[in-house]
Protein backbone atom coordinates (compact mmCIF):
# COMPACT_ATOMS: atom_id res chain seq x y z
CA UNK A 1 0.00 0.00 0.00
CA UNK A 2 1.36 3.40 -0.97
CA UNK A 3 2.16 5.87 1.77
CA UNK A 4 -0.33 8.72 2.18
CA UNK A 5 2.06 11.60 2.75
CA UNK A 6 -0.58 14.04 3.98
CA UNK A 7 -2.00 11.53 6.46
CA UNK A 8 1.51 10.80 7.70
CA UNK A 9 2.23 14.51 8.13
CA UNK A 10 -0.98 15.05 10.10
CA UNK A 11 -0.04 12.22 12.45
CA UNK A 12 3.21 13.89 13.52
CA UNK A 13 3.53 16.06 16.59
CA UNK A 14 6.10 18.73 17.37
CA UNK A 15 7.92 18.62 20.73
CA UNK A 16 6.18 15.54 22.09
CA UNK A 17 6.15 16.09 25.88
CA UNK A 18 7.00 12.41 26.40
CA UNK A 19 10.44 12.97 24.88
CA UNK A 20 10.94 16.74 24.91
CA UNK A 21 11.21 19.17 27.80
CA UNK A 22 11.07 22.76 26.62
CA UNK A 23 13.25 24.96 28.84
CA UNK A 24 12.28 28.46 29.86
CA UNK A 25 14.07 31.37 28.24
CA UNK A 26 14.02 34.84 29.75
CA UNK A 27 15.44 37.27 27.16
CA UNK A 28 15.89 39.91 29.84
CA UNK A 29 18.87 37.92 31.10
CA UNK A 30 20.45 37.43 27.67
CA UNK A 31 24.03 38.67 27.19
CA UNK A 32 24.84 41.85 25.29
CA UNK A 33 26.35 39.95 22.33
CA UNK A 34 24.98 36.82 20.62
CA UNK A 35 28.10 34.63 20.63
CA UNK A 36 27.93 34.01 24.37
CA UNK A 37 24.28 32.97 24.16
CA UNK A 38 24.97 30.76 21.14
CA UNK A 39 27.79 29.01 23.01
CA UNK A 40 25.52 28.42 26.01
CA UNK A 41 22.67 27.07 23.91
CA UNK A 42 25.04 24.87 21.90
CA UNK A 43 26.52 23.37 25.07
CA UNK A 44 23.02 22.76 26.43
CA UNK A 45 22.00 21.01 23.20
CA UNK A 46 25.04 18.74 23.51
CA UNK A 47 24.25 18.02 27.18
CA UNK A 48 20.61 17.24 26.29
CA UNK A 49 21.73 14.57 23.83
CA UNK A 50 20.85 16.41 20.63
CA UNK A 51 22.05 14.34 17.66
CA UNK A 52 24.71 16.14 15.60
CA UNK A 53 24.07 19.59 17.08
CA UNK A 54 26.90 21.04 14.98
CA UNK A 55 25.04 20.46 11.72
CA UNK A 56 23.40 23.52 10.21
CA UNK A 57 21.47 24.57 7.14
CA UNK A 58 23.45 26.89 4.86
CA UNK A 59 21.57 29.05 2.37
CA UNK A 60 23.29 30.79 -0.55
CA UNK A 61 22.11 32.30 -3.83
CA UNK A 62 23.29 31.86 -7.39
CA UNK A 63 24.16 34.77 -9.76
CA UNK A 64 20.46 35.14 -10.64
CA UNK A 65 19.49 35.35 -6.99
CA UNK A 66 17.88 31.91 -6.85
CA UNK A 67 18.34 30.42 -3.36
CA UNK A 68 19.84 27.05 -2.52
CA UNK A 69 20.23 25.30 0.82
CA UNK A 70 22.12 22.30 2.16
CA UNK A 71 23.28 20.87 5.48
CA UNK A 72 26.92 21.43 6.48
CA UNK A 73 28.95 21.26 9.68
CA UNK A 74 29.94 24.15 11.90
CA UNK A 75 33.73 24.26 12.18
CA UNK A 76 33.88 27.00 14.79
CA UNK A 77 32.34 30.23 16.06
CA UNK A 78 34.29 33.15 17.49
CA UNK A 79 34.68 36.90 17.18
CA UNK A 80 35.51 36.46 13.48
CA UNK A 81 32.25 34.66 12.72
CA UNK A 82 30.75 31.23 12.10
CA UNK A 83 33.08 28.94 10.14
CA UNK A 84 32.29 26.18 7.65
CA UNK A 85 34.27 24.64 4.79
CA UNK A 86 33.89 23.41 1.23
CA UNK A 87 35.69 23.17 -2.08
CA UNK A 88 35.89 26.54 -3.80
CA UNK A 89 34.59 24.92 -7.00
CA UNK A 90 31.51 23.40 -5.33
CA UNK A 91 28.08 24.86 -5.97
CA UNK A 92 28.12 26.75 -2.68
CA UNK A 93 31.68 27.93 -3.39
CA UNK A 94 30.57 29.26 -6.77
CA UNK A 95 27.62 31.04 -5.20
CA UNK A 96 29.77 32.67 -2.54
CA UNK A 97 32.33 33.82 -5.09
CA UNK A 98 29.60 35.83 -6.84
CA UNK A 99 27.31 36.65 -3.92
CA UNK A 100 29.39 36.56 -0.72
CA UNK A 101 26.41 36.61 1.65
CA UNK A 102 24.68 33.69 3.35
CA UNK A 103 22.31 32.54 6.07
CA UNK A 104 22.70 29.61 8.42
CA UNK A 105 20.18 27.90 10.66
CA UNK A 106 20.49 25.50 13.59
CA UNK A 107 17.58 23.41 14.87
CA UNK A 108 17.80 21.53 18.14
CA UNK A 109 14.39 19.84 18.53
CA UNK A 110 15.33 18.12 21.79
CA UNK A 111 15.08 21.62 23.37
CA UNK A 112 12.69 23.24 20.89
CA UNK A 113 15.33 25.76 19.88
CA UNK A 114 16.48 27.40 16.67
CA UNK A 115 19.27 29.86 15.92
CA UNK A 116 19.32 31.83 12.66
CA UNK A 117 22.28 33.86 11.43
CA UNK A 118 22.78 36.13 8.38
CA UNK A 119 25.78 38.07 7.16
CA UNK A 120 28.60 38.49 4.66
CA UNK A 121 30.98 35.60 4.00
CA UNK A 122 34.73 35.74 3.42
CA UNK A 123 37.25 33.03 2.60
CA UNK A 124 40.05 32.49 5.12
CA UNK A 125 43.67 32.39 3.94
CA UNK A 126 44.60 29.08 2.32
CA UNK A 127 46.84 28.07 5.22
CA UNK A 128 43.94 28.29 7.66
CA UNK A 129 41.77 26.16 5.42
CA UNK A 130 44.44 23.47 5.13
CA UNK A 131 45.08 23.51 8.89
CA UNK A 132 41.34 23.12 9.53
CA UNK A 133 41.15 20.18 7.13
CA UNK A 134 44.15 18.37 8.56
CA UNK A 135 42.83 18.75 12.10
CA UNK A 136 39.79 16.68 11.12
CA UNK A 137 39.38 12.93 10.60
CA UNK A 138 41.01 10.72 7.97
CA UNK A 139 37.59 10.34 6.39
CA UNK A 140 37.20 14.10 6.04
CA UNK A 141 40.58 14.33 4.31
CA UNK A 142 39.72 11.39 2.05
CA UNK A 143 36.45 13.04 1.04
CA UNK A 144 38.26 16.30 0.31
CA UNK A 145 40.90 14.49 -1.75
CA UNK A 146 38.18 12.80 -3.80
CA UNK A 147 37.18 16.30 -4.91
CA UNK A 148 34.95 17.07 -7.90
CA UNK A 149 32.20 18.18 -5.52
CA UNK A 150 28.92 19.07 -7.29
CA UNK A 151 30.15 17.72 -10.66
CA UNK A 152 28.07 15.13 -12.54
CA UNK A 153 28.95 11.57 -11.47
CA UNK A 154 28.99 8.82 -14.09
CA UNK A 155 28.31 5.89 -11.74
CA UNK A 156 28.61 4.72 -8.16
CA UNK A 157 31.45 2.43 -9.24
CA UNK A 158 33.39 5.49 -10.35
CA UNK A 159 32.82 7.07 -6.96
CA UNK A 160 33.90 3.91 -5.16
CA UNK A 161 37.18 3.73 -7.08
CA UNK A 162 38.00 7.39 -6.50
CA UNK A 163 37.05 7.16 -2.83
CA UNK A 164 39.25 4.11 -2.26
CA UNK A 165 42.21 5.86 -3.82
CA UNK A 166 41.57 8.94 -1.67
CA UNK A 167 41.32 6.89 1.51
CA UNK A 168 44.60 5.19 0.69
CA UNK A 169 46.33 8.53 0.12
CA UNK A 170 44.79 10.10 3.24
CA UNK A 171 46.16 7.27 5.35
CA UNK A 172 49.60 7.48 3.74
CA UNK A 173 49.75 11.29 3.65
CA UNK A 174 47.78 12.79 6.57
CA UNK A 175 49.04 16.25 5.58
CA UNK A 176 48.21 15.90 1.87
CA UNK A 177 47.22 19.34 0.51
CA UNK A 178 43.84 20.00 -1.08
CA UNK A 179 44.22 23.45 -2.71
CA UNK A 180 40.52 23.89 -3.41
CA UNK A 181 39.49 23.24 0.19
CA UNK A 182 38.35 26.55 1.65
CA UNK A 183 37.41 27.68 5.12
CA UNK A 184 34.63 30.27 5.01
CA UNK A 185 33.54 32.63 7.76
CA UNK A 186 30.12 34.23 8.04
CA UNK A 187 30.33 37.49 9.98
CA UNK A 188 26.92 37.84 11.65
CA UNK A 189 24.89 40.98 11.05
CA UNK A 190 21.70 39.42 12.43
CA UNK A 191 21.31 36.54 14.90
CA UNK A 192 17.93 35.28 16.10
CA UNK A 193 17.30 32.92 19.01
CA UNK A 194 13.99 31.03 19.02
CA UNK A 195 12.70 29.14 22.04
CA UNK A 196 9.64 27.02 21.43
CA UNK A 197 6.72 26.96 23.86
CA UNK A 198 4.03 24.29 24.29
CA UNK A 199 1.27 26.93 24.11
CA UNK A 200 2.92 28.42 21.03
CA UNK A 201 4.00 31.51 22.94
CA UNK A 202 7.43 31.14 21.38
CA UNK A 203 10.15 33.55 22.45
CA UNK A 204 12.15 35.17 19.64
CA UNK A 205 15.11 37.36 20.50
CA UNK A 206 16.88 39.10 17.61
CA UNK A 207 20.32 40.70 17.71
CA UNK A 208 21.25 43.22 15.01
CA UNK A 209 24.73 44.65 14.61
CA UNK A 210 24.95 48.45 14.58
CA UNK A 211 27.80 50.93 14.51
CA UNK A 212 27.58 51.11 18.29
CA UNK A 213 27.43 47.38 18.93
CA UNK A 214 24.57 44.89 19.15
CA UNK A 215 20.94 45.96 19.34
CA UNK A 216 18.37 43.51 20.78
CA UNK A 217 14.65 43.29 20.20
CA UNK A 218 11.85 40.79 20.66
CA UNK A 219 9.85 39.51 17.67
CA UNK A 220 6.32 38.19 17.48
CA UNK A 221 6.25 34.41 16.97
Amino acid sequence: MATDLHELLRSLRVWDPEVTTLPAFDPAGAPAAPLELFTTWFAQAVAAGQTEPHTMSLATADPEGRPDVRTVMLHGADADGFAFASHSHSRKGGHLAVRPYAAIGFYWPVLGRQVRVRGPVTAAPSGEGQADLHARSTGALAAALTGRQSEVLGSLDELARASEQSWDRAQREPAAPVPSWTLYRLAPEEVEFFQGDERRQHVRLAYRRTDGGWERQLLWP
